[in-house]
Parts: C-alpha cells; sequence; structure tokens
C-alpha cells in the first residue's frame, strides 16, 4: 500500500481541516496514485500559503505595536525605524529644551549622559544627526523599560530622559500610575526644580511634556 509520512498526513490534516487518508477514499475504494500525489501537492502548495499568510500577519502587527516606540521594519532597500507621531513630538521637545550640548563634558548631544561603555568619549561634539540619532536610541529604550504603562509610557520616558531613571522610581507620577491613578499633573509639574529651586525653564519644559504628551 503506498502511504503518506505521519508527519505530512498531519500537517495536511490541521492545515485544510480535514484528513485525507494516504491511499483510501471515503468509501474505503483505492485512490489512482497519480490522484494522490496531485492532492499532496494541493494540499502542500497550501499549507506554504498559509504559512506566509500567517507571518504577514505577524509582522504587521509587530510593526503596529512598535510604532510608539521605534520598533525595526523591513523595507525593500534595508532596515529602517518607524517613529509614532507621538514619539516624534517628544524628540521635538526635548531638543527644544536640551538644545545641542557642545563642550559640556559629560552631557553630549541632545542631553545624553555619558555612561561607561558608551560609543562617545567626554565633551563629545556631535553632528545634529549624530545627536538626533542618539536622543531616538535612548528615548526608545526608555519607552521599552516602561512599556507595560501603555499609553504612559512615553511620557515617564521623557521624565526619565530629563530627571534619570532613578528619581522618576522614585516620584508621585511613578507610583499613582503603577496604581493606576493617572491624575498626574500636578505631581508632574512639580519636577521643575533643581538643587531645591525652581526653574522657569524646567517649569516651562514640564508644562510643555504634558500638555504634548499625557494622552488623556
Amino acid at each position: 500500500m503506498h502511504c503518506c509520512k505521519p508527519e505530512i498526513y498531519y500537517e495536511i490534516h490541521n492545515v485544510i481541516g480535514c484528513p485525507i487518508s494516504s491511499s483510501m477514499s471515503r468509501h474505503n475504494k483505492p485512490v489512482p496514485i497519480s490522484m494522490e500525489k496531485n492532492v499532496m501537492k494541493k494540499a502542500i502548495s497550501s499549507a506554504k500559503g498559509m504559512r506566509k499568510l500567517i507571518w504577514g500577519i505577524t509582522l504587521s502587527v509587530a510593526l503596529a505595536f512598535g510604532a510608539s516606540s521605534g520598533l525595526l521594519s523591513a523595507t525593500g532597500s534595508g532596515v529602517r525605524k518607524i517613529y509614532s507621531p507621538e514619539f516624534e513630538k517628544a524628540v521635538t521637545v526635548i531638543k527644544k529644551y536640551e538644545g545641542l550640548h557642545r563642550n559640556k563634558g559629560n552631557v553630549i548631544g541632545y542631553g545624553h549622559q555619558i555612561i561607561k561603555g558608551d560609543k562617545y568619549k567626554r565633551g563629545a561634539n556631535l553632528t545634529e544627526s549624530q545627536a538626533d540619532a542618539l536622543l531616538r536610541k535612548d528615548l526608545s529604550q526608555l519607552c521599552a523599560k516602561y512599556r507595560s504603562f501603555g499609553k504612559d509610557s512615553l511620557i515617564l520616558a521623557a521624565l526619565a530622559y530629563n530627571c534619570g531613571i532613578g528619581t522618576v522610581a522614585k516620584s508621585t507620577v511613578y507610583k499613582n500610575l503603577l496604581s493606576g491613578n493617572r491624575n498626574i499633573k500636578n505631581s508632574y509639574l512639580a519636577h521643575s526644580k533643581y538643587r531645591g529651586k525652581t526653574l522657569k525653564q524646567l517649569k516651562r519644559r514640564r508644562a510643555e511634556e504634558y500638555e504634548t504628551l499625557f494622552i488623556p
């Protein structure tokens, strides 16, 4: 008796949704081998098509999910990053208040703090393109860190970019959001002090960040 392999039979059964006996029809009559081969070819072709469809759906979902934090996406010319309009707004606000740092020691680009193992050294004067790429990388990493906060991940990332992860972890903003309380405006705006003194520029920055990045 001509038999198909068990694993092939299993694949056909699960993809097409109906069992196909390798050499017997539903009336238990022998099926010509040529007809059986045609059935097998069509089944395998359908299975490959189904895999492509599933891959396409998976890729689409991944791109949609990653739009807010800069997920990698495949294009005809290679690989590029896609950023959401909200992410772009955050980049614009940060650039506005940070400016492009020159000869500032540990602070380079648009407010990047040099740490051990960094690509750039202390006092490096980055081009606008380099500084932009570094800002987007830093902000994307922060968004990923706070991803569990959903639509509040971006505003937490913006605050952490300026104040630091440690400050955010101890903040009322973070604790309220963690408990499900999104009434954070006053506590967010309170992050406008430097060495105990309220700075007008920080007040303006916090206000613009909140108005721009907080999603009701």
